[in-house]
């Protein structure tokens, strides 16, 4: 605890006597503390602030304090009138101009603040879902259940009551003028709205259809299908997803815009190309010789020697291509600038053998059909940038994933330029469960200073644990996921103190978006934010959670003037449904948050009809 003595700033870990007061009354102090500065009775929190900073105790129904700098007077106070963090270690206290300044422990325990703006029947509807989602053999067969009802009640009664229930609570609305009253009431919590699309398609490889575009690729590999039906599908998500960044623009300025880009790619090409990327960054391992993270001169021209059949005038001009200033050394960043997939037939046609990179080549009708995604991509990117609404790019499996990055270090590298833009357009995603996260982000973060434009990430834990491990059981790889949900918290706590500190110490734009429903993680940031002097409105952190999921953090942040986020999903009934069962399995888990949910919503509910009775 760091606290304020004759006008300068000391540090106290381990004291648990300090205590401060919330926005009803004084600031406190053990006799333990003498000397140190206190508020007065009459002192309130500035910038209408609600908490001061307070260690996590346990009070009886009531506990008895002295008020004043240091005075003999006492009273009873409520438990209530403090804030609480149970999971709250450090916070920070700072003196300015003979006044005590709030730095940041919130109370993410009050139910007010999470339900004080629903209504009694909104409150009992969020219980009956959330009650609804710790039924396992309901959640388990939801699909079975929904096709039961349909055919007993029909499709019309089975889907209303759908709307009603699950939909309400996860999802803001069906169109765009369907969501503006979710996105207004947010708004009056301080709250913005990230909006995503959330219709989704059925299977991972596409569409069939009966017109086809056949890929031959080089190295009398078998032909690949890929169809029109699937391109046109992705044609048709652009105009979806051009209507949600402008919906943002209409109904939530400054908001946020999510979109997959499994939707305006075949998912098939998706995985071809991340296996190019994949090989390409293989190969560079073989060129680093003595592994040190570089490839000197010595090394490159013996490997591609090795490697491939070329006349010296080519050896010399990729040389040059990848150290265009004569340094000696290529690193990951300036390799992954040439062999990039599109680029990749002409080194692989002279190859010495027919390897992993060579087959990986995408073909020529692959070609047009990356081009054709990326052209989608940068035609949102582009309104996006035009309407002021920024545009974060989901995480997907691991077999897209280095796709999706490379799509999104284009657009970066364009949209969020340091010439163009005081702030970044394009948010890449990093899912915090995956071994190699550190690393990447430690890449992507220098790339985009050699290269001058604004690194933005969101930070997730991550989705796809069980397919991830299934996946590399089947194919013989190791896991690529981390062994313990513990190593998981590490490295997200991890990857944010340490894009923070660069922030901090390099006086970089970055910009982060902690999306996670983890109380712990959430404080950490906080007395990180608090720590580094970045104040709660700086856009260097946004904290995103689920609409309709863990409202005592996003509206506690909200409240107290922090960046707070809703992740707002949309669409008619019918398409949302694999989000809405998602989000059920969420919920139904071991580890979920239904029963802190529950809690919640009864607390407040309790406080509601015990108000009404004392009236």
């Amino acid at each position: 605890m760091s606290l304020i003595r004759n006008g300068a700033l000391r540090k106290i870990t381990k004291n648990k006597d300090f205590f401060t007061r919330s926005k009803s009354a004084a600031a406190t102090l053990s006799p333990a503390l003498p000397g140190t500065h206190i508020p007065t009775e009459g002192y309130f929190p500035p910038n209408g602030a609600h908490y001061f900073p307070l260690h996590g105790v346990t009070f009886n129904s009531n506990y008895r304090i002295s008020l004043g700098p240091i005075g003999p007077s006492c009273r009873d106070v409520s438990k209530r009138e403090f804030s609480l963090s149970a999971n709250f270690a450090e916070s920070y206290v700072a003196h300015k101009d003979g006044e005590q300044e709030k730095l940041h422990v919130l109370d993410f325990d009050d139910p007010t603040s999470a339900h004080g703006s629903k209504t009694i029947p909104d409150l009992l509807k969020a219980m009956l879902v959330f009650a609804c989602c710790q039924i396992k053999p309901l959640v388990n067969n939801a699909e079975a259940v929904l096709s039961l009802s349909e055919k007993i009640l029909g499709a019309t009664i089975t889907r209303s009551i759908v709307k009603s229930t699950f939909f309400d609570q996860f999802c803001g609305g069906e169109d765009e003028k369907g969501i503006r009253p979710a996105i207004n009431s947010l708004r009056k919590s301080g709250i913005g709205g990230i909006l995503d699309y959330a219709a989704e398609n059925e299977g991972e490889n596409g569409i069939t259809g009966s017109d086809e575009i056949i890929s031959n690729p080089p190295y009398n590999q078998p032909a690949r299908v890929y169809d029109y039906k699937s391109e046109s599908e992705c044609d048709r998500h652009v105009e979806v997803f051009l209507s949600c960044i402008r919906a943002v623009r209409d109904v939530s300025p400054n908001g946020f815009a999510a979109l997959k880009v499994t939707a305006l790619g075949n998912p098939l090409l998706l995985e071809r190309m991340s296996t190019a990327i994949t090989e390409a960054k293989n190969l560079f391992s073989k060129f680093d010789i003595d592994g040190d993270g570089v490839i000197s001169r010595e090394e490159f021209e013996k490997c591609y020697r090795y490697y491939f059949n070329d006349d010296d005038e080519k050896l010399l001009h990729l040389i040059k291509m990848l150290d265009p200033e004569d340094s000696g050394t290529v690193d990951y960043i300036e390799w992954s600038k040439l062999l990039t997939p599109c680029d990749l037939h002409s080194v692989t046609s002279s190859c010495r053998e027919v390897g992993p990179l060579a087959l990986a080549t995408p073909s020529e009708e692959e070609i047009c059909l990356i081009k054709a995604m990326r052209s989608r991509l940068f035609t949102l990117a582009e309104e996006a940038s035009e309407s002021g609404t920024r545009l974060l790019i989901d995480a997907e499996q691991t077999k897209f994933q280095p796709a999706i990055d490379n799509l999104v270090l284009e657009l970066q590298q364009k949209f969020n330029s340091t010439n163009i833009t005081d702030m970044p357009i394009i948010f890449n995603t990093y899912q915090c469960y995956l071994k190699d996260t550190p690393d990447r982000i430690k890449i992507d973060l220098e790339r985009s200073e050699r290269q001058s434009y604004h690194f933005a990430a969101k930070l997730v834990r991550g989705a796809y644990m069980m397919s991830e491990r299934a996946r590399a059981k089947e194919m013989g790889y190791p896991s690529p996921v981390r062994d313990t949900a513990d190593d998981t918290h590490t490295c997200y706590d991890h990857s944010i103190e340490y894009l923070l500190r660069h922030k901090a110490q390099n006086h970089s734009k970055l910009e982060i978006m902690c999306a996670t429903h983890n109380q712990s993680s959430i404080e950490k940031a906080i007395g990180l934010m608090d720590e580094l002097g970045i104040s709660p409105n700086d856009s260097a952190v946004h904290f995103a959670q689920l609409y309709g999921m863990t409202d005592n953090l996003t509206y506690t942040l909200g409240g107290n003037g922090f960046r707070a986020y809703k992740y707002v999903p949309y669409g008619q009934v019918n398409e949302v449904m694999p989000y809405l069962m998602r989000r059920a399995q969420e919920n139904s888990d071991m580890l979920g948050n239904a029963p802190k949910e529950i809690s919640m919503l009864y607390r407040e509910l309790k406080r509601r009809v015990a108000k009404m009775y004392s009236m």
